[in-house]
Parts: C-alpha cells; structure tokens; sequence
C-alpha cells in the first residue's frame, strides 16, 4: 500500500480543506445563528399613539423615509436610486403592502433585518443597508419603528431590479462579505460621561449612521466601526466626509454646541453652512432632530474633535500659490458675496478665511462647489438658502485651479496648491 503523496496533491489537499473550513465558516457566520432560537423580540404589546409617533420620529431622523422614498414617488414606497461604487441599487417598499412590503412582516421579522441584515425570507440584505448602525437601535426603538411602519398606507410598487457588477449582489458574495466586515453592535452606555453625551453617542451610532460617510471604508465597501469618524471619500459622488475628530477638518472646534445643534436642524451656522451631501441630509433629515436630541450629537460630537486650530499645521508639500489673474478672477466671481478679504457674511455666505474646509488637503469638495453651485437646506429657519452659481461653463479648469489656490493662500491661510488636472478628474467623473 502506497502512503506517500507528491507535494502538488498535498497542496490540492490542503487547499481544498481550507476551502471548505473557510465556506463553513461564513456558513455558521450567516446563517448558523437562525438554527438557534433567534433573541426574542422585547415588546410592550399593543403600540400607542405616542410609540407609533416616536417611531416617525425616528424613522424620520434616521433617514428611512428618504432613503426609502423615491423623488416625486409615494413616502416609504421604495424605488429611489442609490448609486454605489459597484453599481446601481434601489431601496425597497417599506409601506404595509402585503405584496412588495412590509404587510406580512412580523416584529421578530423587522429586528432581525436591522440587527442581522436579514429579510423576512432569509435573504442577506446588501450592504447598502447600514445594518450595522441599525443593530445599535435598543429594542423598544426597534418596537417603534416597526409600530408606525404598519400604519404607514400600503402602496403597490415592486422594487426595481438592482444594476450590480455580477457577482457582487449574489447570496454567496454577501456572505463572505458579512464574515470580514459585519458584526452587529449594541450601545454600551459610558457611565463617565453625561445621560446626554450617552444620547447624542446612541444617535450618531444609530439613526444618525454618521460613520456611514465619515468613516473610512476600503476598496470592498467595508463598514467602518460605528463610531469611527475619522473622515471617508463617497464613491462614486466624489465629495469628501471630513474627519470629525481633526479640528482642522471642520469648524466643530471652534464651534460651541448651540452652533453646532443649529447647523444640523437648520443647515446654517454662525459660520457654517451646509453644503453638498450634508445639505442633503440637513433636507431630508436633520431638520426633524428635537432641539434636545441635535444638542446631546453636539455635545458629543464636540467631545470627540481635536481642540486644535484649522491653520496651525504645515502643509508637506508647497503651499499654494495665487496666480497674477487670480485676484481678479476671485473679484469678479467671488468678492461680491464672501469678501473682499474672505470675511463672509454671517448666516448668509461662509468666510473663506480661516475656513477648515477651504484649506482641505482633499480639494474635491472645493472643486464640486466651484463646478456646480447648490443651495443649502430649505428648512422652516431658512426656507430661502442663499446659494452659489456653477461655473462649470463659466470658468475653465485653469481659471479654476488660479482661484481655488488663491483662497487657499490668502487671509492666513495656508495649504497645498490645486493643479488643473485636479480639476479636471473632478470635472471629467461628475460631468
């Protein structure tokens, strides 16, 4: 009898056994959980008019009714186009619909898609889906939500197909997925800090999912930790979350808690004005935060920045430079509503001078904003935001790049230059 083996069969070997430890493993990871009694549902029995309202509310200020909305289409319908870096996806019907949404959907159905990320059939959800923020929602958050969405009219729309590179939306590829970068989270109470620290820490790792675009994620999408707010890029979008824990990224610092409140209810600061993906969610989101509620993600968010100053750092490479046309480029264009020497105008147009988001190292922000104007949010503070006209026919990538430098080296400020073919990329992937 033969024993011996030649090393490429023992290769072979070894190679499929890790195939197969590996692939049960993500197995058991997925769906080995559901073979045992899943965690019962912690309900206080028939919802009230007031957990029925707590549950719009936080429906609401978690983004589920604009997420879950398509432009112009029915509340909570479904159908709205969400563009990723792997393809197009569209949200799913969250009405009472016993056909395309929730009508057959029980409460233990409901938990276990926020806490594990898994439909009423057993499907692993795309990760499209913050499951992860999700899974921090206490149970009686969780009750209500599920309360108000069984009053919520059924409409009778199917969700549109998703558009995903194949095979990146198949069960399997989820489910490797999941086992490298999904672990659901509970909140974990900090008994150091205040009862409204611990509420704006619950809400920025819940419903407010800040980490969803503040966070870092890597070339697969991956979820970054609940509370990671170390700043990310959004892909495809190409606008920059800054890090809220670098106070040279963002005006948190300088900001006091009642500013920063106002900015996310309003979308206007004292000096701040939201712009781009965070008008969007001051729109469709922020302004439905209680006073209360935006004042404990202030003070929160206010613990967690660096207390450093946004100009104190030296840029690594050369600063930039203003260009002979810039001033009168910046004059003609930009003097009018932000300064002749970039002082702004207060709740009105933001000053460019000692401005963290100015002097980025990321200047695609900048770049997006000079391309293409937008509004602030329209909120019942602001109902008319003042808003800045594209240029993207007006100015060219040079005139661009001279007058984005310009205010990047004027007033005090000091950071790295911004080339043409910066402009360009920007211009070139948005267009």
């Amino acid at each position: 009898m033969k024993w011996a083996t030649s090393p490429r069969q023992l290769l072979a070997k070894l190679v499929l056994v890790s195939l197969l430890i590996a692939g049960t493993w993500v197995a058991w990871d997925n769906w080995g959980r559901f073979v045992r009694t899943p965690r019962p549902v912690a309900s206080a029995g028939q919802p009230n008019a007031e957990t029925i309202a707590h549950g719009e509310y936080l429906s609401r200020i978690g983004g589920c009714v604009a997420c879950h909305t398509a432009k112009g289409g029915d509340p909570m319908a479904g159908g709205r186009r969400i563009d990723t870096p792997f393809g197009v996806v569209f949200s799913s019907n969250l009405t009472s619909s016993n056909a395309f949404g929730l009508g057959q959907w029980t409460e233990a159905d409901f938990q276990n898609a926020l806490r594990w990320g898994r439909s009423r059939d057993g499907r692993l959800l795309l990760p499209v889906f913050p499951y992860n923020h999700t899974s921090v929602f206490t149970d009686d958050d969780v009750h209500a939500m599920f309360a108000w969405l069984q009053t919520v009219k059924p409409i009778e729309q199917a969700q549109p197909e998703h558009r995903l590179t194949w095979p990146l939306g198949t069960q399997p590829v989820i489910a490797v997925w999941r086992s490298l970068f999904f672990t659901p989270t509970s909140f974990k109470v900090n008994d150091t800090e205040s009862v409204l620290w611990n509420r704006g820490a619950y809400l920025v790792q819940s419903a407010g999912h800040c980490a969803a675009c503040h966070g870092q994620r890597n070339a697969l999408g991956s979820f970054p930790a609940v509370d990671d707010l170390s700043g990310g890029m959004l892909r495809p979008q190409l606008w920059f979350a800054p890090s809220l824990l670098d106070g040279t990224q963002t005006s948190l610092a300088q900001n006091s808690p009642d500013d920063i409140a106002t900015l996310l209810r309003t979308g206007q600061g004292h000096a701040s004005i939201a712009t781009g993906p965070m008008a969007e969610f001051v729109q469709q989101t922020g302004q439905y935060l209680s006073a209360k509620d935006a004042q404990a993600i202030a003070v929160y968010l206010k613990s967690r920045v660096a207390l450093s100053a946004p100009n104190t750092r030296t840029p690594t490479i050369a600063h930039a430079v203003s260009a002979p046309n810039a001033p009168a480029l910046y004059d003609k264009h930009c003097a009018t509503c932000h300064g002749h020497q970039g002082q702004g105008k207060a709740h009105q147009y933001p000053a460019l001078a000692g401005n963290p988001a100015i002097v980025a190292d990321r200047p695609e922000n900048l770049i997006q904003m000079v391309l293409y104007g937008g509004y602030g949010a329209s909120t019942p503070a602001h109902p008319r935001p003042y808003g800045m006209p594209p240029y993207l026919f007006t100015l060219n990538n040079q005139q661009i790049a001279d007058v984005l430098n310009h205010i990047r080296s004027q007033w005090g400020n000091q950071a790295t230059p911004v080339s043409p073919m910066q402009v360009d990329s920007v211009r070139a992937a948005t267009y």
